[in-house]
């Protein structure tokens, strides 16, 4: 299952909780009661995030935390990466420098592009993201995928021949 960790997640949902009132600083405490998210987690995901420029912190009597600019120019990728790291589904599928040699099987892999195709694909959904789209309700329901039926041949009837 390719899932984004629970600090990822608490990340979008506190930048989303600011962006839904970016015209007022709030304090980590605020956050953690606005967006249900216990203190101690609320104030590590705030750290990270200011530590990666995505969020403003303003120490002293009336302090807290905004957005550092304004929530479309903020993407998802960039809230996923500040947790993440770089965005991949496979070992050298994020195509950074540093993947090279991060898989025994790397020089005969004939589907490494592929997978590296297909990274690129979900980052660029991660980057067209923007965290003001995240606060706006879906325009439209995601269907589940479901594979395809394999064709079944026709059965036979009785008294027709094949």
């Amino acid at each position: 299952m390719l899932r984004v960790s629970k600090l990822t997640d608490y990340a979008t949902v506190v930048m989303g909780h600011l962006a839904a009132a970016a015209d007022r600083v709030q304090s980590a405490a605020e956050l953690a009661q606005g967006t249900g998210i216990a203190l101690p987690t609320t104030s590590k995901v705030l750290k990270a995030l200011v530590r990666a420029g995505l969020l403003r912190s303003t120490r002293g009597q009336g302090g807290g935390y905004t957005l550092a600019r304004p929530a479309e120019q903020i993407s998802v990728a960039q809230i996923v990466r500040c947790f993440e790291g770089p965005v991949g589904l496979t070992e050298c599928g994020s195509g950074a420098d540093s993947d090279a040699g991060a898989c025994e099987q790397e020089s005969v892999c004939s589907i490494r592009g592929n997978w590296q195709r297909i990274s690129q694909v979900v980052l660029a959904a991660l980057e067209a993201m923007s965290l003001a789209d995240m606060i706006r309700p879906a325009a439209m329901p995601i269907k589940p995928y479901t594979r395809p039926r394999a064709a079944q041949p026709e059965p036979i009837r009785a008294g027709t021949s094949p």
